[in-house]
């Protein structure tokens, strides 16, 4: 996004991105959704419905933090927060309560530390991103929530219907 897109954007939503027919699409599912998980849930579909790689949500909140969710193996939902440490936020205590995601606490309240991902960091490696290359993005101080994941959109090829589906 350019800078006049990010003024523009709002500081918190919810979207469900799928891939259909090879070609990305991006719906917003709120301009604000800091405490709707199941809603974000269901947002997801039924697993299995046929489409690979699955549709997945993208949540983020305040600009502080972003939560991805997606079906996995067996219909689980795989999740990964940018940082698990956003707890006092409704979605991130919840996010990181419903799904296991431990918190290392040594350090992670420290405010000379970046944030703590947490959950599955390989949760776009079917469209291409690996953990290995996911991590630097969602640890690096420099970025909003916001801000990673539109380089995540870039690297995957989806900004532009990201930025779109935002702002409208």
């Amino acid at each position: 996004m350019s800078a006049a897109d990010e003024a523009a954007a709002p500081s918190s939503w919810a979207v469900r991105v799928a891939r259909p027919d090879g070609r990305w699409r991006v719906e917003l599912l709120a301009a604000d959704a800091g405490d709707e998980l199941p809603v974000l849930e269901r947002a997801l579909g039924e697993p299995g419905a046929g489409e690979w790689p699955p549709p997945f949500v993208v949540v983020v909140d305040s600009r502080l933090y972003f939560v991805v969710l997606r079906h996995g193996p067996g219909g689980m939902v795989r999740a990964l927060i940018s940082d698990a440490t956003m707890q006092e936020w409704v979605l991130g205590a919840e996010v990181v309560e419903r799904y296991g995601i431990a918190v290392d606490e040594d350090g992670a309240f420290d405010d000379d530390e970046t944030g703590w991902p947490g959950g599955d960091l390989d949760v776009f490696a079917d469209d291409g991103l690996p953990a290995d290359e996911l991590r630097p993005i969602v640890t690096a101080d420099d970025l909003w929530a916001d801000e990673m994941v539109a380089r995540i959109a870039g690297r995957l090829g989806f900004a532009d219907e990201l930025a779109a589906a935002v702002q409208a």
